[in-house]
């Protein structure tokens, strides 16, 4: 079959069932959605006045997210309003049955699978430019050193008054670009943009100094023409995907305390220290740099500052080795006096998901526990329910990192078909049992070793040579060059 006719739209479909995903909605969800009608609490804190916005890709549609600062005596206080996505999608449901077992949206560059149908997540519940919409505000208070010293979680009626995307936002902070429409048209939107970017920074410093790590991720980037895959392109988070970033850390940490301090059971976002440490500490070495024997955040973070400092070029690379051998984070429940696992990379010993409810069912049960904690009730969430959705979350969050990854290389083996013979810098990124794989940087796609693997381990650099591509398996072949 020729790659251009290869159809990635069924390849998609049928790597969610593959994995354990159910692309459609039931009957009885369908029959629920459509008697959802929109919803206005009257009783709901009104914060509507305030210049709200949001900064999210250029294409996505399931806002969750909207944010507002101003500047205090007691230092800069943020607002960061969450959809309130259970005001519409209540426990027990058929809708909320299929989020729970999907668990979480799927993006696969050729189609995005919804955990909650697209009326609610794209309409209903999303914080769309101009809407009305029911939120949940975590509110912080921070001092100049980065500290916060007030916080608090209530709900209110929000409208998003600029919907922005982050490249326009980040080109235009960093000084490359100018001002996006909507930020040029407005003195006061771009006041209160640089004020959100200087918060985020002190938010950034801080969680530096306690050891967050630093890192440079590079995403691939299909580019469609006629409805076919042409190439691939790097995408780099920039100023004001850090901004946003920054801000939904801080919001989850309060999030994470505020359930903790009132002796609630909770669902928690952790990252273990590196199994790989020692791999981590060979590759410093091999830069000319220490590490101790046992996992250090501060140290791995100051390692990989000096490394960018030394080396911006090549940082890429080292980034994504450190990335690949400290392993995915998972969800565990957390009872009231249980030990902080906390999560490594963010060096927090607090930390929950709970700012992304329309794409992660783990934010919605969160959103569930905080609202009902709030009401002085009860979510009605038992510590095994807690414990089962906690598993379950992480088992399908591994699942749907298989089947973006399966069409990720679907896509480049597509798009790549006319580079076969060209050589490219790479980087191993894992070596198991099923054979050494390694990442090129330009554009930044990952393939199998076929050859000249001996040897190798994660963190190794090499030259490579295209040998195949097979867009029916999702394969990308490559040969070492010697």
């Amino acid at each position: 079959m020729p790659h251009d006719d290869f159809n990635l739209l069924a390849a998609a479909r049928q790597e969610m069932i593959d994995h354990g995903f159910a692309p459609d909605f039931s009957p009885e969800a369908e029959r629920q959605l459509a008697a959802i009608q929109p919803s206005s609490d009257a009783s709901l804190r009104d914060l509507t006045g305030l210049l709200w916005s949001s900064i999210d890709n250029d294409d996505s549609r399931d806002l969750d997210q909207i944010e507002w600062a101003e500047r205090t005596a007691e230092g800069i206080r943020v607002l960061v309003g969450v959809a309130d996505v259970d005001s519409l999608v209540g426990k027990g449901t058929p809708i909320d049955a299929h989020a729970a077992q999907e668990t979480t949206t799927v993006y696969t560059g050729v189609r995005t699978f919804p955990m909650l149908p697209e009326r609610l997540s794209t309409d209903l519940t999303s914080l769309n430019e101009g809407q009305e919409r029911a939120a949940v505000v975590i509110e912080t208070v921070m001092a100049a050193d980065g500290s916060v010293t007030k916080s608090g979680i209530y709900r209110a009626r929000v409208r998003n008054r600029a919907q922005l995307a982050y490249n326009g936002v980040g080109a235009w902070l960093e000084g490359t670009g100018p001002a996006p429409a909507k930020v040029a048209a407005s003195v006061e939107l771009a006041a209160q943009l640089k004020l959100q970017d200087e918060a985020a920074g002190i938010l950034r410093e801080a969680r530096h100094r306690l050891g967050a790590l630093t890192f440079d991720r590079l995403e691939a980037q299909p580019v469609f023409a006629d409805g076919k895959v042409q190439d691939i392109t790097a995408r780099a988070a920039n100023r004001a995907a850090h901004l946003i970033e920054d801000f939904m850390i801080a919001a989850n940490e309060v999030m994470a305390r505020t359930l903790r301090d009132a002796g609630v059971s909770s669902i928690r976002r952790v990252v273990k220290a590196p199994e790989r440490w020692p791999r981590i500490v060979e590759l410093a070495k091999q830069t000319g740099d220490t590490l101790p024997d046992t996992p250090d955040p501060g140290a791995l973070n100051a390692f990989l500052v000096r490394r960018k400092a030394a080396d911006p070029v090549h940082y890429a690379d080292v980034s994504l080795s450190v990335l690949k051998l400290m392993g995915p984070g998972e969800y565990v429940l957390m009872r009231p006096g249980d030990p902080a696992q906390g999560h490594f990379g963010l060096a927090a010993q607090d930390y929950t998901h709970s700012t992304a409810p329309n794409r992660r069912f783990a934010d919605m049960v969160t959103q569930r526990l905080i609202k009902a904690h709030a009401a002085g009730t009860v979510a009605g969430y038992a510590d095994d329910e807690l414990d089962g959705i906690a598993k379950n979350c992480t088992l399908k969050e591994d699942a749907a990192r298989k089947v973006e990854r399966a069409m990720n290389k679907r896509l480049a083996a597509v798009a790549m078909q006319h580079r076969i013979g060209e050589n490219f810098q790479a980087v191993v990124t894992g070596n198991t049992p099923k054979g050494v794989f390694v990442r090129i940087f330009d554009p930044p796609v990952e393939g199998r070793l076929m050859r000249g693997e001996r040897g190798l381990d994660v963190g190794d650099r090499l030259r490579v040579t295209l040998l195949s591509t097979d867009p029916q398996r999702g394969f990308l072949d490559f040969g070492k060059v010697s």
